[in-house]
């Protein structure tokens, strides 16, 4: 990816802490589409009225349609399964509609030996065939905690990967000499670009010094990558991702250790990136989504984030130079795990409790007349 200067520029100023405004959304609904899923993780939309796809953490791939009837997906790979591990997320190819490829980020291994993968394979009918490692990260670890495991397409083909830091080997998302506590970036066959900005000494390597990232989102637009991560106690961040740059963990943090040791006294250093918000105390922001739709007009280039802590779907609102945060639907409670804008403007929202929703503008009085005649 060509290097931006604009970017530069922006990363590296100073953060601002978020702060939680009175949300004016314009009307809208909340509709449930199910209740009854499993620990969903990630959601993604299939083209024409095929519905979505829905990881569950235990290991299931489910197809499940606008009614909530849900038929599972067949020839899935093996999980594990145990705390933070699992089924995590799922993406279609950029060509899905005419080669029906897709992508899946999972826990391989086991409690001695675990590390986050990336598959790639064909849904033919309701069963994933073709299924093809196309990466494992390296070193493996024993603690079953900080996956990552976000996937997000870049406009010139490749696939980026949020990879945690394995909670107890945190030092290493300073290292490049290990892919924990990193954004990496490959292309679909696995094989690392050789423009990534480390390729003699980490060739998969896009950004670094990352703890936790669970939301990861491209700008189809302007083609900013955003990333949100969990602090520990406290200290969450929204980071716009430049290439090459480092974000700190566990060097710079805004958070403290469980125990309320402190990790770090300090905030920011020289050569390593301040987020563009951060949270104190901590929302657990989880999915991230940009919107660019139609049904929501007044909110272009906002971010949407869930929070597992909170309980809540936030709205970043972009400003000069950060975003204000709101509450905008109320109606969506439990801990947020994904959130997707669809391709007509609404949004899916999924959470830990089983619940995936689906948020639409209210139908206009013209509309509603028109449905009645």
């Amino acid at each position: 990816m060509p290097f931006n200067s604009h970017f530069v520029k922006a990363v590296f100023m100073s953060a601002m802490m978020a702060a939680t405004l009175p949300s004016t959304a314009a009307s809208y609904q909340v509709t449930t589409i199910t209740d009854a899923l499993e620990q969903p993780w990630s959601v993604a939309e299939l083209p024409g009225n095929g519905g979505y796809l829905v990881t569950e953490k235990a290991g299931r791939l489910l197809q499940v349609n606008d009614s909530g009837v849900a038929t599972t997906i067949l020839g899935t790979p093996e999980v594990y399964f145990k705390s933070q591990g699992g089924l995590l997320d799922v993406v279609l190819d950029p060509e899905f509609a005419s080669n029906q490829i897709l992508y899946l980020s999972y826990a391989g291994g086991d409690a001695e030996t675990n590390r986050t993968t990336v598959v790639r394979a064909k849904l033919s009918a309701e069963v994933l065939t073709n299924l093809e490692i196309i990466l494992e990260v390296e070193p493996n670890k024993k603690k079953a905690a900080h996956f990552g495991g976000k996937l997000a397409f870049l406009p010139d083909g490749t696939l980026l990967l949020s990879v945690g830091e394995g909670f107890e080997y945190r030092e290493q998302a300073q290292s490049l000499d290990s892919e924990l506590g990193k954004l990496l970036r490959i292309n679909t066959d696995g094989s690392a670009p050789a423009d990534n900005p480390f390729p003699d000494v980490a060739p998969r390597v896009f950004s670094y010094g990352h703890r936790n990232p669970q939301g990861l989102v491209v700008d189809p637009v302007e083609g900013t990558i955003w990333m949100a991560e969990h602090g520990p106690k406290g200290g969450d961040e929204l980071n716009r991702i430049v290439p090459g740059t480092n974000y700190g963990w566990p060097a710079i943090t805004y958070g403290l250790d469980y125990s309320g040791a402190i990790i770090s006294p300090y905030t920011e250093a020289e050569g390593m990136a301040q987020p563009v918000l951060y949270w104190v105390p901590s929302i657990a922001t989880s999915g991230l989504a940009i919107y660019r739709g139609t049904a929501f007009p007044d909110w272009n280039g906002s971010l949407l984030t869930g929070a597992l802590v909170d309980q809540k779907l936030y709205r970043l609102t972009p400003t000069e130079d950060s975003f204000l945060q709101s509450e905008p639907f109320p109606e969506v409670t439990g801990r947020v795990r994904d959130v997707r804008v669809l391709r007509d403007g609404s949004i899916a929202v999924l959470t830990d409790e089983g619940t995936f929703f689906h948020i639409t503008p209210e139908p206009s009085d013209a509309t509603k007349t028109a449905s009645i005649e």
